[in-house]
């Protein structure tokens, strides 16, 4: 089939969207489907690419490292129409997310969306940043849910909390795959060797990107204690962002930066072969939809030590295949960091099995097939719709009321954002809900 994905973020970019759309593309290759990628222009991307449309984009918005895709008409969008896609994938409500409604309308194919990411939890990027703002996105986004004919969550919670905050959009729960081979196979022993860290210690590691939103100051101070109150362990940091400078300060502080191996951003066997030099993967965010590290982890057979959160309980059981913390207490997760350390033979033999198995679950084969399976379904069902709908006069009122939907549902969201009723109810944002008002 022809599949065409639409996304805010992609390759060379580093993040947790654009790897889920390049294993999902090459996965789609591999098994003889056509993919077309459309996405923003970095500085930096290859020039000749199979089926990539680059977009004109914003770099660096407002001093971070996201761009936003400027869809204007051009040889871009006359390449997409070209394509005929079979169905059209959509992984940001934002920016190329209208260009995608307006694409799969017209075509009269179905149009999925993967719910990504929370995205109220990173308004502090916006400089008006403010709790009205974060209601207005969730709006937003369940709006764009709801005239999308397929919602793909990357896991339950996240699909849990759709359907609170009004989405009746059918939600398919299929987490992003990893290649569990790629991440089995890495040099552990070489980037030990390369780092100077000892065969025999005990390394805790976290892979991902450096951000505010992370909690990575908290991880930071957990692993920094669990570092004191055992003077043979190290702490291996592979990432990049504005919060590495925090950590490196974090460690300096507690005086075990000696023990602290900060090596960078790192890619494909470098990547893998860190992974494998781990004993635990610590990981300490709240927002994510799914911890895609944490697959990644445990595809190398590291047992992960986490908070209880949305996109982290799918991956991690508490005492199967790591440590699964309900209480964001410093002391807690240090303590946590022992008892996989402190693991005798057996116990450790259980464990590693509950790791084996979790990363089976989450190779990227069985996420794909799910991700086509689901496709099967929709473009049939269009198909059947399409016998009784032909003509330029159909294809005429699909377009237009696919703008209208965009439209009205930017309209609403914003009116709620500007004119929000007596008793506006900020607590409702915490539960995963739509505002509630009362005139009361």
């Amino acid at each position: 089939m022809n599949i065409l994905m639409l996304t805010n973020t992609f390759m060379p970019y580093v993040g947790g969207v654009a790897q889920s759309v390049q294993r999902f593309v090459d996965e789609y290759r591999r098994q003889g489907h056509r993919v077309m990628v459309a996405a923003p222009l970095y500085k930096n991307a290859p020039r000749a690419e199979t089926d990539v449309v680059r977009f004109p984009a914003i770099q660096h918005l407002n001093g971070t490292e996201f761009s936003l895709p400027m869809p204007l008409p051009g040889k871009g969008s006359i390449r997409m129409k070209r394509f005929k896609p079979d169905i059209v994938h959509v992984h940001h409500p934002f920016a190329l997310g209208g260009t995608a409604k307006r694409i799969s309308s017209g075509r009269g194919v179905p149009l999925v969306f993967t719910h990504h990411t929370m995205y109220e939890k990173y308004t502090h990027y916006i400089p008006w940043d403010s709790v009205r703002l974060k209601h207005y996105v969730v709006n937003l986004v369940s709006g764009y849910c709801n005239f999308c004919d397929a919602v793909i969550a990357p896991s339950e919670s996240v699909a849990d909390l759709l359907r609170k905050r009004g989405v009746d959009t059918p939600v398919s729960v299929i987490p992003t795959g990893v290649n569990t081979a790629f991440f089995s196979g890495g040099a552990g022993g070489l980037f030990r060797e390369k780092r100077n860290i000892p065969r025999d210690a005990f390394v805790v590691g976290h892979v991902g990107r450096m951000a505010t939103e992370k909690n990575l100051e908290f991880l930071a101070r957990a692993v920094g204690l669990f570092l004191q109150q055992n003077r043979a362990a190290f702490f291996v940091l592979v990432g990049e962002g504005p919060m590495t400078v925090e950590i490196h300060r974090v460690m300096n502080e507690m005086n075990v930066s000696a023990r602290f191996v900060s090596a960078g951003l790192l890619k494909k066997e470098d990547l893998s072969g860190a992974y494998k030099a781990m004993d635990a993967f610590a990981f300490s965010s709240h927002t994510e939809t799914q911890g895609m590290v944490l697959a990644e982890a445990m595809a190398a057979g590291v047992p992960v030590v986490a908070l209880d959160a949305s996109g982290v309980r799918e991956v991690v059981r508490d005492r199967f295949n790591g440590r699964l913390l309900a209480n964001g207490d410093v002391e807690e997760f240090a303590s946590a960091l022992g008892w996989v350390a402190a693991l005798n033979p057996e116990k450790k033999a259980l464990i590693q099995r509950g790791v084996d198995a979790t990363a089976g679950e989450f190779d990227i084969s069985c996420t794909a097939k799910k991700a086509l399976d689901l496709y099967r379904v929709m473009i049939e069902r269009f198909a059947v719709e399409k016998s009784f709908k032909r003509g330029r006069t159909d294809r005429a009122q699909r377009v237009l009321q696919a703008e209208w939907r965009i439209m009205s549902n930017i309209a609403k969201a914003f009116g709620s954002f500007v004119l929000p009723p007596r008793g506006y109810k900020d607590e409702s944002l915490k539960l995963g809900i739509q505002p509630e008002f009362s005139d009361k």
